[in-house]
């Protein structure tokens, strides 16, 4: 039996290989989350699993400086499903080519919304996501290029919208699907 191929396939959370952004490698537990076959996923961009290619194209800027620091990178954040809901995951990833980080890396996803699916427009999504690293409302409209108070009227109407007080509780709420 080769246990490396047994821990890989059986991990609870989805693993991914990529190069250049496009899917080389998945586990099982990486479809079953998405709701795919994994043979429908391999050779796949990544870009299949965000709404638009201005996310797609953001999650990447978000994410090359640490990757180029410290060849690491993590956060939490929303995926688009097959059958087009979201979920909300915890995202590591690890670059093999600290020269070019996107060029091989290896990615785990771990759910953390299990509840209803969480239907979040482009904008909330990259501002919950703002909120999920720790970043305030100037910080989350600074690396999106919009204004602190367009951040804030996004954050207050889902707040609102989700009957929180916080960010705090809005991220508890999507994480247990409250």
């Amino acid at each position: 039996m080769d246990w490396d191929t047994v821990a890989y396939e059986a991990a609870p959370v989805g693993i991914v290989m990529t190069e250049h952004r496009v899917i080389r490698a998945c586990n099982r537990s990486f479809a079953e989350m998405l709701g795919y076959d994994r043979t429908d996923l391999i050779g796949q961009s990544f870009r299949l699993l965000y709404d638009t290619a201005k996310e797609f194209e953001q999650v990447r800027d978000i994410g090359l400086a640490p990757l180029r620091k410290d060849n690491a990178y993590s956060d939490e954040r929303m995926m688009r499903r097959a059958d087009g809901g979201q979920i909300w995951c915890r995202f590591r990833a690890q670059t093999l080519t600290p020269a070019d980080p996107l060029a091989r890396l290896v990615m785990s996803f771990a759910v953390i919304h299990d509840g209803p699916p969480v239907s979040l427009s482009p904008r909330e999504r990259q501002v919950v996501g703002g909120l999920g690293r720790g970043q305030t409302s100037k910080e989350i409209a600074r690396e999106l290029g919009l204004s602190p108070r367009t951040v804030e009227d996004v954050r207050a109407r889902l707040l609102k919208r989700f009957g929180v007080r916080n960010a705090a509780e809005l991220l508890a709420h999507l994480t247990i699907g409250g």
